[in-house]
C-alpha cells in the first residue's frame, strides 16, 4: 500500500482501567455533546445543559463531576462501583477521541504498577487538583 498508513491500534484496554481520564478536572464539551446527552436522556437541551454542564477554565461547557474514592472527583456519569462509563454510546467527543495517539500513558503506568505490586486490582493514583 503505497502512501497509505496503517491505522494505529490501541495499546490499552479501558476495561482494565479504573477511569483515570474520567477524573480530569477539565472535561470540555461541545454544544453537540450537550445535544447528544439531551437526546440520550430524552431531555430538552436547556435542561441537559443545566443538569450536566458548568462553565469554567475558559470553556462554556464542562462536564459536571461527583466524588470518587480514588481520584477525589470524577465525571458525573462514571459508575464508581463498576468503574465504567454509564453513557458510553452518548459520551462526549473528547472522550471518543481519547487518548488520540494509540497509547494511554496512565494505562502503561497502571499496568507497570500492578505488575510491581503483584495485584491486578491495584489503583495507581497521581495527584492532580482542580
Amino acid at each position: 500500500m503505497t502512501g497509505a498508513s496503517k491505522p494505529t491500534m490501541a495499546q490499552y484496554n479501558c476495561l482494565n482501567c479504573p477511569g483515570y481520564c474520567c477524573s480530569y478536572p477539565v472535561i470540555p464539551l461541545t454544544k453537540r455533546d450537550v445535544e447528544r446527552l439531551a437526546k440520550y436522556f430524552k431531555l430538552k437541551y436547556d435542561t441537559a445543559k443545566k443538569r450536566f454542564t458548568r462553565e469554567g477554565h475558559g470553556h462554556k461547557y464542562l462536564m459536571r463531576r461527583k466524588g470518587d474514592k480514588h481520584y477525589g472527583r470524577i465525571c458525573q456519569f462514571f459508575d464508581t462501583k463498576e468503574r465504567r462509563c454509564t453513557i458510553y454510546h452518548a459520551r462526549p467527543s473528547t472522550c471518543r477521541a481519547y487518548p488520540g495517539s494509540g497509547r494511554c500513558g496512565y494505562y502503561d503506568f497502571l499496568m507497570h504498577e500492578r505488575r510491581c505490586q503483584n495485584d491486578d486490582t491495584f489503583v495507581a493514583i497521581t495527584n492532580h487538583k482542580d
